[in-house]
């Protein structure tokens, strides 16, 4: 399982990249792992405001549908369109290539997110 540092968790596997006033979203290794192949993705619109922990799309896979959340508030200013035809990316490259959305935050914003580094999202997959 891999999980970097320079990036934030959440309890639904989801990382978190904030630079500036930016966050991209997209889920873990951990997460792809055990959705299995990933068939399809239903990405949200751009453009669209959302309030923290607002379930964002969905993420298809062979052995499950489940829900993409986004810890922070804030506008989508971009989602991922190659996912639309390539949504394996999700499984080969989750922290690069199978990024899902980014959304436009303010600084303040942060603060409401429950996120975890990387040493405390290990813990936390080791435990559950």
């Amino acid at each position: 399982m891999e999980v970097r540092a320079e990036l934030n968790y959440t309890e639904e596997h989801e990382w978190i990249l904030i630079e500036g006033n930016q966050a991209t979203l997209g889920i873990t290794d951990f997460a792809q792992d055990k959705l299995g192949d990933v068939v399809f993705v239903e990405l949200p619109e751009e453009g669209t405001l959302i309030e923290a922990n607002e379930v964002v799309g969905n993420i298809e896979s062979v052995k499950a549908v489940s829900e993409i959340f986004f810890p922070l508030s804030g506008e989508i200013v971009s989602v991922n369109k190659d996912l639309e035809e390539e949504p394996e990316l999700i499984n080969t490259s989750p922290y690069e290539e199978g990024w899902i959305t980014k959304i436009q935050i303010e600084p303040a914003d942060i603060s409401e997110a429950s996120l975890m580094n990387a040493e405390e999202y290990q813990a936390f997959c080791a435990a559950g």
